[in-house]
């Protein structure tokens, strides 16, 4: 454990390696885009924001250039990358080692597909972090951090785990049910795509009272279908599941906690909204909303207000659709149908 490959070094994988880095652990960088693998050779990776200021050196490649083979592997890139990413990381992977999945989404099921479920490992992370630009990375405000066996095991790879990620997330926690910390996310994650529809940070997206309504109902659907596969979604960083599926619980006191989770980090939008209006490139609503839907059709049920959403994220990639909050207002015609 004291040697990591960090496979995917934007914000999340930049992020985790740079204190490992700074906790003396041995670590490679590797991540597609050329010119921010040449700024951390040349310069270090440099983590801003208010959490600390600090740089560290760091050996990045390409994944064309990188030699070599480990025990453990981070991968932290797009949800929609992991499957390529896991075929051209296997190489690099070795016999008994194992790769984290430190990213969005239910990706595990996609990593275990190429390189078995042996040699996979489950990761939930919520801190706020945004890649700036070649080199630099913002750590605009620290979350949640849960690690687990997909079985819900107790190992003592896991355990080993756990004092790998301690170094960056102190309250690092093993847990032996990430499934349902993974299921929570992907509602917490419905809710802050349909933020991205406009240009309102997450906290006054969710502030706005027009819409705090759906944003219950939005989370419910996924929690819903959550249960449909006996997933027991679990709380975190002021998001409350049991909250959400207790209909006389206003959504005003339900949101009040997330609300206030968010507006202490600097990190004010979502990555998705990164993604539309600064960086321009596709999101993550296939990979991360997709199994929601696909879930539920599984089990003869739907998902209504998910599957408008993926519609009106995908409208506004191609440039047909404009972000603001007229096009949350779209999403909201999709209430009625719920999962049953």
């Amino acid at each position: 454990m004291n040697r990591v490959l960090i496979w995917g070094s934007g914000a999340i994988g930049g992020t985790i390696g740079a204190y490992l880095v700074d906790a003396g652990i041995d670590v490679n960088f590797v991540d597609q885009e050329q010119a921010h693998v040449d700024a951390m050779n040349k310069s270090g990776l440099h983590i801003t924001g208010p959490i600390r200021e600090f740089t560290v050196p760091a050996r990045a490649f390409t994944p064309a250039e990188l030699t070599g083979s480990w025990d453990v592997i981070i991968l932290a890139t797009k949800s929609q990358h992991t499957r390529k990413a896991s075929e051209q990381l296997a190489p690099f992977l070795n016999a008994d080692g194992v790769v984290v999945s430190a990213q969005n989404g239910l990706n595990e099921v996609e990593i275990a597909a190429v390189i078995g479920w042996p040699r996979t490992f489950g990761a939930f992370v919520n801190f706020g972090a945004d890649y700036l630009e070649p080199g630099k990375i913002l750590y605009g405000g620290r979350g949640a951090v849960y690690l687990g066996e997909m079985d819900g095991s107790i190992t003592e790879r896991g355990k080993q785990l756990f004092e790998l990620f301690r170094k960056f997330e102190p309250d690092t926690v093993l847990t032996d049910n990430l499934l349902g910390y993974l299921w929570a996310k992907l509602a917490y994650g419905a809710m802050l795509f349909a933020t991205a529809l406009t240009n309102a940070s997450i906290a006054d997206a969710f502030a706005e009272e027009k819409y705090q309504d759906y944003f219950v109902d939005l989370a419910r659907e996924v929690l819903q279908v959550a249960s449909l596969e006996g997933i027991t979604p679990e709380p975190f960083d002021g998001f409350t599941p049991a909250d959400f599926l207790q209909p006389e619980v206003s959504a005003a006191r339900v949101l009040q906690p997330m609300i206030e989770f968010n507006r202490r980090s600097a990190k004010t939008h979502s990555g998705i909204w990164r993604d539309l209006a600064v960086r321009k490139r596709p999101t993550e609503a296939d990979a991360q909303l997709g199994p929601i839907v696909s879930t539920a059709e599984k089990h003869g049920s739907s998902a209504p207000l998910t599957s408008r959403i993926i519609e009106l994220i995908h409208g506004i990639e191609r440039g047909e659709v404009e972000m603001g909050w007229e096009t949350l207002d779209a999403a909201t015609d999709a209430r009625g149908s719920h999962v049953s």
